[in-house]
């Protein structure tokens, strides 16, 4: 194939392609200037990117002399694609253009029976009946969708596709989820990731992390993990393991994610709040006690309660010790923080600087998620977006 007319048209076709992607709409003396490709052959190029609906003529141009030359972009509806967040409370879904582009963004509560076979089909009917419901609402049909990109709270085997461990409160569906069960239930393209790693991707790609050379995105919330990219590449290692932070043990050998994630931030504050109740009468606290979840203990803390603080300070110090095993490992320039819990940053953010100036010997810089809820469902859209994109450049010497 190499060499071969149809291979170099192909190579010409996506060299125009990157050209209109990057520039936005251009002459077709224009395309040839900026590629160094003769006329005749951005011409005979256009014309049958014209064929495939990639590009588009949109007018003429205002040059003062003349005959006014004919303009052409990259036609960004060509396809579409899709990003789910398939998490242990909602599912997010999001639909991109060829630009990356959101258009339709959703989310809807994660309500499963997550055993026995009616499980398995019915968290496939619940996706595909979203995924129905966003093309509908956008006036679309499935021959449009290119991909999907999911995100899934767990361990997705490299090589097969299948789960090999999910967060607890999805375990059951763990065969429902996998690569082959997605693709035999979407008529397009699937691509299955770890759930942190989009997130990652999407804090590179759009947030907090954009274009770091090396940073680390760390996820609290029900479970703990962590995407760790290198030059814009996710690192994944043996098995897909990379990042996953809930292995990790403390000094008195506790699973890290068994201590930060929110059950474990609400065991930490239950015992502290409990062992103060002993010694205090304190209508406050006990109020907080009766009714705690995170949210209300960050709450509590953002209103100066000092028993919610000085929980949450103790919490920070678990936080920082995982922290600093990784800044000793791999000296990120940056670390990221999101989830539900990690992404309260206008409390964590300060009580863990102060301890990383103090403690690290490699100090980042540390920020909290920009893209929030949406990092996981923009980072599946992404990798959506990728594929397609390969796919359309490589179509046209098949």
């Amino acid at each position: 194939m190499a060499g071969s007319p149809r291979y170099i048209r192909n190579l010409n076709e996506n060299l125009i392609l990157e050209a209109l992607i990057a520039n936005g709409t251009m002459s077709r003396a224009d395309i040839s200037r900026h590629t160094g490709l003769s006329k005749p052959t951005v011409s005979s190029a256009v014309e049958h990117l014209i064929e495939r609906n990639l590009v588009l003529e949109t007018g003429r141009a205002d040059n003062a002399q003349g005959r006014k030359a004919t303009l052409i972009r990259f036609n960004e509806a060509a396809y579409y694609v899709c990003g789910i967040d398939v998490g242990a409370t909602r599912i997010r879904i999001a639909l991109s253009d060829l630009n990356g582009e959101i258009l339709d963004y959703r989310s809807y509560p994660m309500q499963m029976d997550h055993s026995g076979e009616s499980a398995r089909m019915s968290i496939l009917d619940v996706l595909q009946s979203h995924m129905d419901e966003l093309l509908d609402k956008n006036h679309l049909n499935w021959e449009q969708i290119q991909c999907i990109g999911f995100g899934i709270p767990g361990v997705v085997l490299p090589d097969s596709g299948d789960i090999d461990r999910i967060v607890a409160p999805l375990a059951g569906l763990e065969e429902a989820l996998s690569l082959e069960s997605l693709s035999g239930k979407f008529s397009c393209e699937v691509i299955l990731e770890n759930d942190v790693n989009l997130a990652a991707l999407g804090e590179y790609t759009y947030g907090a992390a954009l274009e770091s050379n090396l940073f680390v995105f760390i996820s609290i919330g029900t479970g703990t993990g962590a995407g760790i990219m290198v030059n814009g590449q996710l690192l994944r290692g043996l098995g897909g393991l990379t990042g996953e932070l809930a292995e990790m043990r403390l000094g008195d050998d506790r699973r890290l994610e068994d201590v930060l994630s929110a059950d474990g931030l609400m065991q930490l504050a239950n015992h502290q709040l409990d062992a103060y109740l002993l010694t205090e009468n304190d209508s406050g606290a006990t109020d907080l006690c009766k009714h705690l979840t995170p949210e209300r203990l960050f709450e509590a803390a953002r209103s100066g309660d000092v028993q919610a603080m000085r929980i949450l300070k103790q919490y920070s110090e678990m936080i920082a010790s995982a922290l600093r095993h990784i800044c000793v490992i791999l000296a990120p320039h940056l670390i990221v923080l999101g989830g539900g819990v990690g992404g309260n940053g206008d409390v964590l953010l300060p009580l863990l600087r102060q301890i990383l100036s103090e403690q690290f010997p490699a100090k980042p810089d540390l920020t909290c998620s920009e893209l929030g809820e949406r990092a996981v469902v923009i980072g599946a859209v992404q990798v959506a977006l990728q594929q397609t994109m390969l796919n359309l450049k490589h179509e046209a010497s098949e």
